[in-house]
């Protein structure tokens, strides 16, 4: 029996449950999607064997963690780049094929299923969407009036933080971390990501006012989850048109913070290029077509720098600007679309 799942755009077929992910409706025909891939889990497929046998040639390689001196994470090209393999410090194994359609995926017996989905759901994924040719963001993404506005930033910068903020105030999420921008029907369009909002403890404290107020992601690690199930918080299972990009800027101490302010458009294309999502496996050819995407952008869409204040009380001031600055974006858009010709098929 297989299990079908769409996440950024894409259709996901897997012989195994995946929790986390978003099931495709019942009434959606699988086949009538070209942007399929199939996942595997566990025992080695015959062509995960092959691909295994073939030379070996690292591509990136992080540094270790926690003072430890292998590596976090090796991407390798097999043979002469007809398979990617994506080694992790805790025995994690992933083995994607050159054509970005079949991805296996197998795990230490003292890991979950659920470690393994968490590194599926991130870079594996964010991967294959780079080598698609997919604009993929570091970035949360929430819905107004029916539109898509993208918060944009480094790790740490708060994204993830903010959105859930946003959700609990029934601001439906569409992205967590990874927004698949796609150039379609007159405009840019966001796809939807996965209904869960990933937090680290402190941030589920600025949220929640308790640092266990939420379920962990797996057993193994702190991080914690808030879902999108339509109890607490909405999941936007559309693909949305673009908007507008929220760039966030650094936390400050200082009276005029939180603030939205304007940014130039040659300062936004940088912002942004640094803000691509695994963008250090790109290649040159690739980085340029980014880089025109890119700008492409800024010159059609609203890009703001959001300053957000380092006190973190301050967060539900920075949601009512949000809130009350997309929506009057969303005023100035009223003539869009809404729905993608891709969710009517």
């Amino acid at each position: 029996m297989s299990h079908f799942y769409r996440a950024y755009g894409l259709i996901l077929r897997s012989q195994k449950p995946i929790q986390g992910l978003s099931p495709l409706p019942p009434e959606d025909d699988p086949s009538s999607h070209q942007d399929q891939v199939s996942i595997f889990i566990g025992e080695p497929q015959a062509w995960v064997n092959a691909a295994l046998r073939l030379a070996v040639q690292p591509i990136y390689v992080t540094a270790g963690w926690d003072g430890v001196a292998d590596p976090a994470l090796e991407v390798a090209e097999l043979g002469d780049g007809e398979f990617f393999r994506f080694s992790y410090l805790d025995g994690t194994r992933f083995v994607v094929d050159a054509a970005m359609q079949r991805i296996w995926g197998t795990c230490p017996a003292s890991l979950t299923q659920e470690d393994l989905v968490t590194y599926l759901v991130g870079p594996v994924l964010g991967f294959v969407l780079r080598r698609r040719g997919v604009l993929a963001l570091h970035a949360s993404t929430f819905c107004s009036n029916g539109l898509a506005f993208v918060l944009c930033g480094e790790g740490g910068a708060g994204k993830s933080t903010t959105a859930a903020a946003l959700a609990l105030r029934g601001v439906p999420i569409q992205c967590e971390d990874i927004t698949a921008v796609r150039e379609r029907a007159g405009g840019l369009w966001v796809a939807p990501g996965y209904p869960r909002v990933n937090l680290w403890p402190e941030s589920v404290s600025s949220v929640f006012s308790m640092p266990k107020a939420l379920p962990k992601i797996t057993p193994n690690w702190e991080k914690q989850f808030l879902s999108l199930d339509g109890k607490l918080a909405e999941f936007e299972k559309l693909d949305r048109q673009l908007a507008a990009v929220y760039l966030l800027a650094p936390r400050r101490q200082e009276d005029r913070a939180p603030r939205i302010e304007e940014i130039s458009s040659r300062e936004a294309v940088l912002q942004l290029v640094q803000n691509t999502y695994m963008n250090y496996l790109l290649g040159a050819k690739q980085r340029e077509m980014e880089f025109d995407a890119i700008a492409r952008l800024v010159s059609r869409f609203v890009v703001r720098r959001l300053i957000p204040h380092s006190d973190p009380t301050k967060l539900s001031m920075m949601c009512d600007l949000l809130q009350v600055d997309s929506a009057n974006i969303a005023r100035t858009m009223g003539g869009a679309p809404r729905v993608s010709v891709h969710d009517r098929r």
